[in-house]
């Protein structure tokens, strides 16, 4: 479970949100909207605890994150909005590479289904990704969570830049994720096409 507690963010003289109370329960997923500049991807990184917050806690089944540190880190799985892909590396190594940073089990044989599961076909798989649409790059940081074992995924805007194809494939994935006991919190501007029962949102309003 993982919990928010009068969460504030401050960027230079400006307040972008204060006293923000959540609860995302396994098995859901928060979708957090707003305006450009209303403090959505400085929300996740608050949660992903790459950015300390003016105010409040961040707790994790009931613990401070700030105090699991790498106990914390160790059970999720953060997408930002950059692809975060190498160009000189192809796909099946910018995947590789950060499976291994994760720790997320992985085989040349997952990695490929992976791809193949994000809709890229073998014969990019093996092509620097410098040579791939912005689509394709999407889906190859998106592949991790075919591979991620990780409880709470944190999601920075993943359908930015995917089809109707493949934001229904991400979705789908997520759903799974939902299922098999898991929760995430995605940033988008886009529907999160999931039966309300298991979808909340968080509008910030800057």
């Amino acid at each position: 479970m993982l919990q928010t507690v009068s969460l504030s963010c401050m960027r230079g003289e400006r307040r972008l949100f204060s006293n923000v109370n959540v609860t995302v329960q396994p098995g859901t997923v928060l979708a957090v909207v707003g305006e450009n500049g209303s403090g959505k991807t400085s929300l996740l990184r608050m949660l992903t605890s790459l950015l300390p917050p003016e105010e409040g806690a961040i707790l994790w089944n009931g613990q401070d994150i700030r105090q699991l540190k790498e106990d914390y880190s160790a059970h999720l799985t953060y997408i930002g909005h950059l692809n975060g892909v190498k160009d000189d590396l192809s796909a099946i190594e910018n995947l590789t590479v950060t499976a291994d940073l994760t720790g997320d089990q992985h085989s040349l044989p997952s990695v490929q289904e992976a791809l193949e599961s994000v809709g890229l076909k073998r014969r990019v798989h093996h092509l620097p990704t410098r040579v791939l649409s912005q689509g394709q790059k999407r889906r190859v940081a998106l592949a991790r969570l075919w591979l991620s074992t990780h409880p709470l995924w944190l999601l920075d805007e993943p359908f930015t830049s995917l089809d109707t194809a493949a934001t229904g494939l991400v979705t789908e994935r997520i759903r799974l994720h939902l299922q098999s006991g898991g929760l995430a919190v995605v940033v988008t501007h886009h529907e999160v096409a999931l039966p309300p029962e298991v979808v909340q949102q968080l509008r910030l309003n800057g």
